[in-house]
């Protein structure tokens, strides 16, 4: 059923499903890994009394609603902890209907927050807001970029970011939709950041690296991914990555799989909610030099 019957589709099938997990995350399971009060409405106003989340509540999408909300609070726990070290610029890169600005407003946060996204999603999100009756927050900023003509650098700078404070960057959802080269591009371009800047994303390992039951789940959802019209262009070698990171100035700091993901945040529930496999690890980074 779709929720948002008042808003044209989303432009981004791949941002709405993350939305759709994240709502259905607050209204099924308990107890939360993640808390956001926004989650259900950024379906859309009518949300609340026309969204059945029993319709995303296959063993599939149980699997990929544990690894969405997981990465989501990875992220916000090391934005936190980055928080309490002085970081005052928050970055969103394919932030999609993420609601960190919204749920920072409530708490007088004076974090600025730089939200990254196609023009389309960003006007989509909007009429979100709109539709809501929400207020934009006055820390948040929405820069449109296309990565095959500017930089994320060059775009905070346009934006109002201040390239030589601390900021910690948030790319989740994102990588495995670039081409290996525009990845290593997008990750060295991030050597012009201020030490002190911490990076969380997430990526898919190169297939002949996974076990065989994680190769099956992977193949199966780069197919529908690929059915949907988002194909999936890259997957690395965790050493590769490890490198670009160094070269461009920024010391690994976590690298984690689902096994761990698993043990962080979904150890001993009672309803088994957990990352089943499919490839992806979560990388946390901080920038020494």
């Amino acid at each position: 059923m779709n929720a948002h019957i008042n808003l044209p589709h989303c432009p981004s099938p791949s941002a709405y499903r993350v939305a759709i997990s994240r709502a259905t995350h607050q209204v099924l399971d308990e107890p939360r890994v993640f808390e956001d009060g926004f989650a259900l409405k950024m379906l859309g106003p009518d949300a609340e009394n026309n969204f059945d989340p029993f319709q995303h509540n296959g063993v599939a999408d149980r699997s990929m609603r544990a690894g969405i909300v997981a990465r989501a609070r990875l992220a916000e726990d090391r934005l936190h902890k980055a928080i309490r070290a002085g970081t005052r610029q928050y970055v969103l890169l394919g932030a999609g209907l993420d609601t960190w600005a919204l749920r920072a407003a409530q708490f007088g946060s004076a974090v600025r927050v730089f939200e990254i996204d196609q023009v389309a999603m960003q006007s989509w999100k909007a009429a979100v807001f709109e539709a809501n009756g929400w207020q934009k927050p006055d820390e948040l900023e929405w820069i449109g970029l296309d990565l095959r003509n500017k930089t994320v650098p060059d775009a905070l700078v346009n934006g109002g970011a201040d390239l030589t404070a601390p900021m910690a960057i948030s790319i989740l959802g994102v990588l495995v939709y670039l081409s290996e080269e525009k990845v290593e591009h997008l990750l060295m371009s991030l050597n012009r950041l201020a030490p002190g800047s911490t990076l969380v994303f997430d990526y898919l390992v190169r297939e002949e690296m996974l076990p065989p039951m994680d190769r099956v789940m992977m193949r199966a959802t780069a197919e529908a991914m690929a059915a949907g019209g988002e194909p999936w262009l890259s997957s690395f070698d965790p050493r590769r990555l490890k490198t670009l990171l160094m070269d461009a100035g920024f010391e690994v700091e976590q690298d984690l799989g689902p096994y761990e993901l698993n043990h962080i945040y979904f150890c001993r529930r009672r309803d088994g909610l957990q990352i089943a496999g499919g490839g992806f690890r979560h990388l946390s980074a901080i920038k020494q030099r």
